[in-house]
């Protein structure tokens, strides 16, 4: 295993998240960014019948392909207007198979030539740069600044410019984002829209987190903000109802770039590649998304207060025992995120793939290094702990475990390491 981390492949990372608790059993998993299956229990068959006396068909058209847009878009178009903001049209609503292959479909259509480039933060989603790279779409990422997004924004664009290449596509998540927690102000997010506006670059919005904020206003998504046509919202079902239904959408905007009838062509694009890729989203999993919406009027507010209040506990737990056990190291330090599933922390070392597996087999928990989801080595000194599927008594103690790990490293380490850790990226 060690010597396929060390590669820190798109595909290597992917198969370790997914797999990382069945690898190492004995340990407390604080790196999988998974909801909670507490409340898995909650989905029944009756979701099933709710849809099938709905639209009015038999158990039998749920077994046969279905329409390759979607079944439910009129559902999700509805829920993401109630429960998001976002000015969502079924007519111009796509639902996939997960937010996965949303980002898939959209990358290669927006990047179909050599010169074109989808930008991204770093770290970002290793999903996104992973899809990216299986279509064979080139990525830049936008080089750490600070808070200053914007003018990494346009360095990194002109940049590309210089070089004859074509940045078309920019892929954020501006709510609690994976894997550093961060989220994007308004101010943040409204300049974007401009810097891209004036760029013709679309923007990938993708939204997995929204719904779980803890603390704090809401900032509207910047699907909800875009008046120039420059965003598709993506989102997905995955955190709000379970991983397995893998239901998720790509909302277009009204125009693109004030063009109607290039986001109509988009759509029909995006609907013919689906149809190469999956044939279609299965109509029985969006039959149990569209009879939970059903029952609950579009809305997963009442739905996902359980975990909500579960998640907000845990990241309260995660936060002082952060505290009891690192605060006396003044070159060690994380974020209180306002929501979502991590939190980010910076060390004084490099913590690779090797540290991973030391921590896991020696110490009984498993963190993620920020450098999997880096482009560069400017994150090798972080690492990203998720909060959202452990137990709170194995929280603390998983901290406790990552606080004899970092105390070993720090009492064996050279003056050489232990330098000033690499400036922590807001990206």
């Amino acid at each position: 295993m060690t010597a396929i981390m060390q590669t820190y492949s798109h595909a290597a990372v992917m198969n370790f998240l997914n797999e990382v608790s069945g690898n190492f059993p004995d340990a407390i998993a604080l790196a999988a960014g998974r909801p909670t299956e507490r409340y898995f229990g909650r989905l029944s068959s009756d979701a099933l019948r709710e849809a099938i006396d709905h639209y009015g068909c038999s158990t039998t058209q749920l077994l046969q392909y279905g329409r390759t847009a979607g079944v439910i878009n009129t559902l999700v178009a509805t829920q993401l207007r109630r429960d998001e903001g976002v000015p969502a049209d079924a007519n111009r609503l796509i639902i996939t198979a997960g937010c996965q292959e949303a980002i898939a479909l959209c990358l290669s259509a927006l990047c179909p030539r050599p010169d074109d480039v989808a930008l991204v933060c770093n770290p970002t989603y290793i999903g996104a740069t992973g899809a990216a790279q299986a279509c064979g779409v080139a990525i830049k990422a936008i080089p750490s600044a600070g808070d200053d997004l914007i003018t990494a924004l346009e360095q990194c664009i002109e940049q590309l410019r210089l070089e004859r290449r074509c940045p078309r596509v920019l892929y954020l998540i501006p709510d609690f984002d994976n894997p550093t927690g961060r989220t994007l102000s308004e101010v943040q997010r409204r300049a974007v829209l401009t810097t891209c506006e004036r760029h013709r670059i679309v923007i990938l919005e993708d939204n997995p987190y929204g719904m779980f904020r803890y603390e704090g206003s809401p900032i509207p998504p910047m699907a909800a903000l875009d008046e120039a046509g420059c965003v598709i919202y993506l989102s997905t079902y995955s955190k709000t109802i379970c991983p397995a239904v893998r239901v998720g959408s790509a909302c277009l905007p009204h125009t693109l770039f004030g063009d109607r009838q290039a986001s109509a062509k988009l759509f029909q694009e995006l609907t013919e590649r689906k149809s190469f890729v999956s044939v279609n989203t299965s109509p029985i999993t969006q039959a149990i998304v569209g009879g939970i919406l059903l029952r609950h009027d579009c809305s997963l507010r009442d739905w996902i207060r359980p975990t909500v209040d579960l998640y907000a506990d845990n990241r309260e737990v995660m936060l002082q025992a952060l505290k009891k056990q690192f605060e006396p190291h003044p070159d060690i330090s994380w974020n209180r995120p306002d929501g979502g599933f991590f939190l980010s922390m910076d060390l004084p070392f490099r913590f690779t793939a090797d540290a991973v597996v030391e921590c896991a087999t020696r110490f009984q928990v498993i963190v993620m290094p920020l450098a999997f989801f880096a482009l560069d080595d400017s994150q090798d000194r972080r690492i990203r702990l998720a909060f959202s599927a452990v137990d709170r008594d194995d929280i603390a103690s998983g901290v406790a475990s990552l606080s004899r790990y970092v105390t070993q490293r720090l009492e064996s380490m050279g003056t050489r390491e232990r330098e000033s850790p690499v400036a922590a990226s807001a990206l």
